[in-house]
């Protein structure tokens, strides 16, 4: 069976994945070959501390459909050492770096303090807007502290991307103005969730993005077991859905807008 066929006729484009987390250790290859086999045309790999961002670039050096983001989640951000920012900056200028990120405030853990997130977050903005890459952004039960930065600090002329969309629609429209792409996930598929796909109905064309956050937010039929690129089928079937267009058609506009937003050709 060819990958079209065994996709439903979809162009698979995960904006948003992280093949580089221990979860895929034992088995990293056999996903990345099958995602290859089985038609996965783009991955964004993003990194979330140095470590991890130094393997995604590795990763994206191994395959041609995989390509990478560097960057501090605010999870890490109490322990980026005071180099961090120079070291992001040598990574990025590797072949295939498209981001910066993923970065942004997460106060629903507050693994870092809160305040640390906001200076690491605000110089990674200001990285991104130095070096004309776009940001991706974390925003967990922080919504309006991460507005007021952005309101304050701008996004550079390469924008970015709200991943895993998770606020308001008046957060979505405020950002959609400030220049973002919104992106959603495999929780876009749980019962219950009818704000959110109330947003992805509304979101303009060309700025919706989709990801599986792999290893993380499985969508349904899979939920509670590993996440992996290939289950974005089912974030872009649900938002075709929602949508009430053909699901083929969607996967190329999300291609396209995926290459558009990271500069790939």
């Amino acid at each position: 069976m060819s990958p079209a066929v065994e996709n439903n006729g979809l162009i698979l484009a995960d904006s948003h994945a992280h093949l580089v987390d221990r979860k895929f250790d034992s088995d990293r290859r056999e996903v990345v070959e099958r995602s290859k086999a089985k038609g996965m045309s783009l991955v964004i790999d993003v990194g979330y501390d140095l470590d991890s961002s130094r393997r995604s670039v590795d990763l994206a050096g191994q395959a041609d459909f995989i390509y990478s983001a560097v960057g501090i989640h605010p999870h890490d951000s109490g322990e980026a050492p005071k180099t961090y920012l120079d070291d992001l900056k040598k990574l990025a200028a590797r072949d295939k770096v498209v981001a910066i990120g993923e970065t942004g405030l997460d106060f629903y853990r507050n693994l870092s303090p809160q305040d640390v997130q906001r200076r690491v977050f605000r110089e990674q903005l200001a990285l991104a807007r130095e070096l004309n890459l776009p940001v991706i952004i974390h925003s967990r039960q922080a919504h309006e502290d991460l507005l007021k930065i952005l309101r304050s600090d701008k996004v550079g002329p390469a924008g970015g991307v709200i991943h895993c969309f998770s606020g308001s629609p008046e957060m979505a429209r405020e950002c959609l103005g400030m220049g973002f792409y919104i992106s959603f996930a495999g929780v876009i598929t749980y019962k219950g969730n009818s704000k959110l796909k109330s947003i992805a109905a509304s979101v303009p064309p060309d700025r919706i993005l989709a990801e599986t956050d792999s290893p993380f937010l499985t969508p349904e039929p899979y939920r509670g077991k590993r996440n992996e690129p290939l289950y974005v089928r089912y974030a872009i079937e649900e938002i075709a859905r929602i949508r009430e267009i053909p699901a083929a058609d969607l996967s190329k506009t999300l291609l396209e807008n995926t290459r558009r937003l990271f500069g790939i050709k």
